[in-house]
């Protein structure tokens, strides 16, 4: 949607919202990493950091490849195998945890509730019974809030925050083991509190954070969980095992092992190659099976049967024996199914605009305040949610007919979805003898019995009860989805949308006499297009639908729906988690750039403002460096001081020569002068004043040594190491921006551990002398290195040297300033990196791209700059 201008308008598909007032340029905006307010988009934070997939080839790490033999090599993959195994086996437990004690908790609360409902009936005494449900649902709810406050991140479902790790964007406190606790125990709570979430969702969270933190053979919050093995510990690896993680909780939740694989691929993960394949197939078959072992053995006593492979099973669809006009879906019915995902898209566009409009207020007037006006809301929820299903379920029902056995059974033995399972959970409330109340039979059971109910019963709810049924479900779960709980999407998506698909097999059955649908289809597909249209996946929920159902015919229309209900959606409204990464300022990369995009070249994007450091710096220097800035890394070069004029006097040939090549070479200070130019136009005292000081540098006097005065401040790279003495007071365009031979890159978090070890040498003494770290040693704070601000630094020498040559890396990936923007973006999120320098045609850094310059706001921005300058 486009961001609000001048004149304010921001709609949301059919609502706009529009007012008058002075604003900042987009461009502007982009540059500065700064926010537009209210109802306009939000532009990328410039606080989170990128995960650094690729490896840095320093000496610690080449002196462990230097000891590694094709043995070593297979017992490390050997190693990986099993990791991944027991990352399988740990997130089926964690879904078995979850699964038994939310069952435990409802069944205690239901129980309670309905024989209360059943006495007071006679009695009169409801009033009595609706406090005893509040009473469950509140506490419930309340606990769950508690954790959340202990660890904000695990509110919600983590899915959005999953997707931008697997992207490559670090989320602080994303994959911790508090994190992980405080999902586990606040999703249980969540559902058998009452509220319209499910515990899918959380689970893909959970299987993330085991996969992030069983590899690293230590804890950080159990310090004394600490094993000798270092060689799993960086970015690369971790976000591996994530993937492998949350595609173990897609197959837990849902016992699709083959979707779990798909959706790391589809939802994040930039890079991806045959190997990690494996290793993500084999961690999700490992997670379906050991919840599906245990599963059955706990529910049915038949150990190593497997008959409950996730922790929503939809169980088979299949026509009963008796009816001969029966099908499951006939090639009239995609027409039908069309439209449905067409309606799914619309209405997944509504929920994603509403819930983008609560969360937007409640960043606005909620967070701001204390922390327990979230629990308040919470708990508000709570009570109306509680008091629409008691109503509901007590006023709105009618009386059907109890359904026979053949009717139920659809002879779904295989995955016990018996009659005996679906009249369990049918509710009598206030109905004579042989009939049931429909109301209560969807509003009085946890959500997965509602769904078996729609998917399995034939003919049994009427058109009103389920058209309340989706207006009420549908108004309070868009209301829930944000609120400070752990909570998942998917469930009540699904009951959402199978109420609705339900809802059309009874029109068409009762009003146009299509006898042959079968009923169940249609819950199906509809269920498809409502949650195709929220969360707008394709590969991979096709995958997990049909995977869930068991029933492979379904394949053709489900990929129909969902690619018409995505298409639909689309055209008004991002997904659900594609808006809440927006909302929360994380600069994610999509899978490709659009097409005019590469009308703009690397020189055009990338950051010429550098700070640096030289291959022997000294302590004062990297002490400075990494407490007046924010970088997260940093180039290694030397100066260029080559007299070239002397040379141009005698020969033309080399004149020529030099002449073309000062005309053909970017250097950082013409870059810089270049975009001084057309940043004069903005209306920002900051940026103008930047351009007002060095628009125009006069070339020194010939009695001025330029080189003297540059050895002079050969250790004091910008920004200058006495913070109180700006460079911009004395420093020309050319000597701020002059050139630079580079020579690799080095990250804050290893010169903050050279400083930490004292790794440094006296000018009096050879570099050779300086102590040599090992990899094991480089890695030991990993992933939580020691901030610099908070270190004693005081017993070091100032005037040390530190020579980073043996721990940056010599080789990183580079591109030419001419480089295009598709190729620049192509190679940046495929590698999955963090710095990407920009190196002329004779080997001098004039630039640096991060994933902030590739961001779709800030090439936008870039784009209307390039057509304003032509």
């Amino acid at each position: 949607m486009a961001g609000c201008r001048g004149s304010l308008c921001c709609c949301c598909r059919w609502c706009c919202c529009c007012g008058e007032r002075e604003t900042r340029t987009p461009e502007e905006l982009t540059i500065l990493g700064e926010t537009q307010e209210e109802d306009d988009e939000i532009l990328p934070r410039k606080d989170y950091e990128s995960l650094d997939y690729d490896r840095c080839i320093n000496d610690p790490y080449l002196e462990v490849l230097e000891t590694m033999d094709n043995k070593k090599g297979r017992r490390y993959e050997a190693v990986k195998w099993m990791v991944v195994f027991a990352i399988g086996v740990c997130t089926g437990l964690v879904g078995l945890f979850v699964d038994f004690f939310a069952r435990l908790f409802t069944q205690l609360k239901f129980g309670v509730v309905q024989a209360s409902v059943e006495e007071c009936s006679q009695k009169g005494c409801l009033a009595l019974s609706l406090l005893e449900l509040l009473g469950f649902n509140l506490t419930f709810i309340f606990f769950a809030s508690l954790l959340v406050l202990i660890e904000p991140v695990a509110a919600g479902s983590g899915i959005p925050e999953i997707k931008c790790y697997l992207n490559g964007v670090k989320v602080p406190g994303i994959v911790r083991l508090r994190t992980l606790l405080c999902k586990v125990f606040g999703v249980l709570f969540s559902v058998a509190g009452g509220l319209f979430v499910g515990k899918e969702g959380p689970m893909i969270h959970s299987g993330a954070v085991v996969g992030a933190g069983l590899p690293q053979f230590q804890s950080i919050s159990l310090r004394k969980i600490q094993f000798n093995f270092p060689y799993f510990r960086s970015d690369r690896d971790k976000r591996d095992f994530v993937s492998a993680g949350a595609a173990a909780g897609v197959a837990a939740a849902f016992g699709a092992p083959i979707g779990g694989t798909l959706f790391s691929l589809e939802e994040g993960s930039s890079f991806w190659n045959q190997g990690l394949t494996w290793k993500v197939l084999f961690c999700s078959m490992s997670a379906t099976f050991t919840l599906n072992f245990f599963r059955s053995g706990i529910q049915f006593g038949s150990w190593g049967s497997f008959q409950l492979p996730g922790l929503l099973n939809f169980g088979e669809f299949k026509c009963s024996d008796s009816d001969k006009k029966c099908h499951l879906w006939t090639a009239l019915d995609l027409g039908f199914f069309v439209v449905m995902g067409v309606i799914g898209g619309l209405l997944g566009a509504t929920f994603n605009c509403l819930n983008k409009r609560l969360a937007k207020y409640r960043m606005r007037n909620v967070h701001p305040k204390p922390k327990l006006v979230r629990v308040l809301e919470s708990l508000l929820v709570s009570l109306v949610t509680t008091v629409v299903v008691f109503v509901a379920s007590m006023v709105l029902g009618e009386c059907r007919q109890m359904p026979s056995a053949s009717q139920v059974g659809n002879d779904s033995s295989q995955l016990q979805v018996t009659s005996e399972d679906v009249n369990s959970s049918i509710k009598t409330f206030f109905c004579p003898n042989d009939t049931y109340n429909d109301m209560a039979t969807l509003f009085f059971n946890p959500q997965e019995s509602a769904i078996l109910q729609l998917f399995h019963q034939d003919g049994t709810f009427s058109p009103i009860t389920l058209a309340l049924f989706f207006i009420l479900y549908f108004v309070l779960a868009c209301w829930t989805y944000g609120i400070s709980v752990p909570s998942g999407l998917f469930v009540p998506s699904l009951l959402c949308g199978a109420a609705f698909g339900r809802l059309v097999a009874n029109v068409l059955k009762s009003y146009i006499g299509l006898g042959h649908i079968y009923s169940g289809t249609f819950a199906l597909i509809g269920a498809a297009a409502f949650l195709g249209g929220v969360v707008r996946m394709t590969i991979s929920l096709t995958v997990i639908l049909i995977e869930s159902t068991n029933e492979i015919t379904y394949g053709l229309p489900i990929m129909i729906t969902l690619m018409v209900a995505k298409w639909t959606g689309d055209f008004f409204t991002k997904g659900i988690y594609d808006i809440h990464v927006g909302l929360r300022g994380v600069p994610l990369l999509e899978w490709e750039t659009e097409v005019e995009m590469d009308k703009l070249r690397a020189s055009d994007i990338m950051e010429p403002n550098l700070t640096y450091v030289y291959p022997h710096t000294r302590i004062q220097s990297l002490v400075s460096i990494l407490r007046t800035t924010v970088h997260h890394a940093f180039p290694v070069v030397t100066e260029n001081r080559g007299n070239e004029k002397e040379f141009m006097k005698g020969n033309q040939l080399i004149s020529n020569n030099i002449k073309f090549k000062k005309s053909s070479i970017l250097t950082r200070a013409g870059e810089q002068r270049r975009r001084s130019q057309s940043m004069k136009s903005y209306p920002s005292s900051e940026l103008r004043n930047m351009c007002d000081e060095h628009v125009t540098s006069e070339e020194p006097g010939e009695k001025e040594d330029l080189l003297q005065q540059m050895l002079d401040r050969r250790y004091t790279p910008y920004p200058n190491l006495y913070p109180d003495q700006s460079p911009s007071e004395d420093w020309t365009m050319e000597e701020r921006f002059r050139p630079l031979t580079f020579h690799g890159l080095i990250l804050r978090s290893q010169l903050v551990t050279l400083l930490v070890r004292g790794v440094c040498y006296s000018e009096s003494q050879s570099s050779a002398s300086q102590p040599r770290l090992s990899y094991a040693e480089m890695a030991e704070d990993y992933p939580r290195y020691p901030d610099i601000h908070d270190l004693d630094l005081t017993l070091l020498n100032p005037r040390m040297i530190v020579d980073v040559t043996p721990y940056m890396n010599p080789a990183p990936f580079t591109v030419s300033p001419n480089t295009h923007v598709s190729q620049v973006f192509n190679l940046f999120r495929t590698m999955g990196l963090r710095h990407l320098p920009v190196v002329n045609a004779v080997g001098e850094i004039v630039g640096v791209i991060t994933r902030h310059n590739l961001t779709y706001e800030f090439l936008q921005a870039r784009l209307r700059q390039h057509y304003q300058t032509l």
